[in-house]
């Protein structure tokens, strides 16, 4: 770990001196220094609750410090609002775009500026600006026909209208395939020879490793480390985010002979909900007893939609065209489905996956009270709070949830150690199917591994899992095949020993999209 900042003779672009912000008890940015140069990438790295993007919403305006002083080119600054920090030459892409569907790009961009310029005037420079930094766009094109990339581009796009000389981006790779993540640091390496400079939040950190200049580490709301990304390896930056060293995934061969296929899925069709919704193309899938297969995918391509189909949230037409252990399923709702020994895991953890206002316990009681009836209600369906306690308590300690109360509610936790808490509720049912939807979104290095290893072990012990990410490293790390999902079709599971990021990246743009089964016989009974 090295103590890395700007010397006494390098100009200072943003500087930050003990810049603090409470939230009642918790002290989310404490004493934070921070420096940036003209021309640099500067990663901004640190687990889920380091106090990253309070840091970068007082930046930008949207947060008042309660202490401390930000300087923008060696003059003291008080930003006070979005607006301000624009003036002064701060940009930020935020990691959830804010776009309207229904409108143009050029509209789109039109209402994030703070000067009024005609529609046609806009439409010409954003285009031209496009073109210069490798980031082609149509002004004319309607929001909701655009890809997800395509609707990074538009960001990005009309935060260089605004001439910053610092550009904030939140997550910016998430959501791109690795051709068209490797097209955005060709924008970005252009940025900065123009001298501009990009402060950087990501958790991929072989990217960081290769395009930062240098690295703020923060850890508890607390500058941990300052650092070369260049001089470190992704398991010392993941060390210095969670303060210990991180595990490494193990993905132990399958051994004996190939199980059979508790979940099926065969020729599933599903008409598009909404005018922005993807509809689902005879998809067909299996999944076999001791096996992981992993759906990747840009997001909006039909992922939720098919969730939904496998969950139960959404009914089939044929009840064949879902089968869980044999038994066709389709026309059956998720409590059947959960009989039958499957759990789900929904991207969307509060309100999804869990009841904001509901305590965790309530929440276990909730989800499992239909399967496990034996274990947590009495003869007279009385509740065996005891039962309940005890295994909250079991889940807690098995996923190392970080918690501020005994039994607080799901509100109160932060969005990874939810997500901990959902993931450990269903792991603990030890189901034989196992759908999780984004498992490891906005959860520590750590706790990443953590999650990852255990869907691994349900596998192998003879359960067979299905996970949709739009983490390429994630499902590298855990999966025997990969399929995609492109435009609402599932391509063909490539086995993991034939995969690799540029075939996957491909087929997630859209090359090749077919689809066809993996292990179905679509004419057997």
């Amino acid at each position: 770990m090295n103590d890395v900042g700007a010397t006494s003779s390098s100009p200072t672009l943003l500087k930050v001196e003990g810049i603090s912000k409470t939230f009642g008890e918790l002290k989310a940015n404490d004493s934070v220094n921070l420096d940036i140069v003209p021309g640099e990438i500067h990663a901004l790295l640190g687990e889920n609750g380091a106090g990253k993007s309070t840091l970068v919403k007082m930046l930008f305006g949207s947060l008042q410090p309660d202490g401390g002083t930000i300087f923008w080119k060696d003059q003291p600054v008080v930003v006070t609002n979005p607006m301000q920090a624009r003036a002064l030459g701060i940009g930020m892409v935020f990691q959830h775009f804010s776009l309207f569907d229904a409108l143009t790009t050029a509209e789109n961009i039109a209402l994030s500026l703070d000067e009024k310029i005609a529609i046609s005037t806009i439409a010409e420079r954003a285009r031209a600006l496009g073109d210069a930094y490798g980031l082609p766009l149509d002004p004319n094109s309607v929001v909701g026909d655009l890809s997800v990339g395509e609707r990074q581009r538009i960001e990005i796009v009309r935060c260089l209208l605004q001439k910053p000389e610092l550009i904030i981006l939140d997550e910016p790779t998430s959501v791109l395939t690795p051709q068209e993540a490797e097209k955005l640091f060709e924008t970005l390496f252009q940025l900065k020879s123009e001298g501009k400079s990009i402060l950087y939040i990501s958790h991929r950190l072989e990217e960081v490793q290769r395009i930062c200049d240098r690295a703020t580490v923060l850890r508890h709301g607390k500058v941990v480390a300052h650092c070369k990304p260049s001089e470190e390896t992704p398991s010392s930056l993941a060390s210095m985010m969670v303060g210990a060293d991180v595990d490494a995934v193990e993905r132990a061969s399958k051994e004996g002979p190939e199980g059979d296929a508790l979940l099926e899925i065969r020729d599933l069709n599903r008409a598009a909900a909404s005018p922005f919704a993807v509809p689902l193309t005879a998809i067909s899938l299996a999944v076999k007893a001791g096996e992981v297969i992993g759906i990747a995918g840009v997001a909006g391509n039909g992922q939720g939609e098919l969730f939904e189909a496998i969950s139960g949230e959404v009914l089939q037409k044929a009840a064949g065209e879902v089968r869980l252990r044999g038994s066709d399923v389709g026309r059956l709702g998720i409590t059947q489905r959960r009989r039958s020994g499957a759990a789900f895991v929904p991207e969307e953890r509060l309100g999804h996956g869990a009841a904001p206002t509901m305590k965790l316990s309530e929440n276990l009681l909730l989800s499992r009270y239909r399967t496990d009836a034996k274990a947590f209600l009495g003869s007279l369906g009385v509740i065996r709070n005891g039962a309940i306690t005890k295994a909250t308590k079991r889940i807690v300690e098995e996923m190392d949830v970080r918690k501020s109360a005994e039994d607080p509610e799901a509100a109160a936790l932060s969005g990874g150690n939810l997500q901990k808490f959902i993931i450990g509720r269903e792991l603990d049912r030890k189901p034989a199917v196992l759908v999780v939807n984004q498992p490891t979104w906005g959860v520590d290095a750590g706790a990443a591994a953590k999650i990852r290893q255990a869907l691994i072990e349900l596998a192998r012990s003879g359960s067979a899992v299905l996970v949709i990410s739009q983490d390429l490293d994630e499902l590298f790390e855990v999966s025997d095949a990969i399929a995609v999902m492109h435009n609402g079709k599932l391509s063909v599971p490539l086995p993991i020993a034939e995969a690799t990021y540029e075939k996957i990246g491909l087929l997630m743009g859209g090359a090749e999209p077919g689809h066809a089964s993996h292990g179905v016989e679509l004419g057997a009974s």
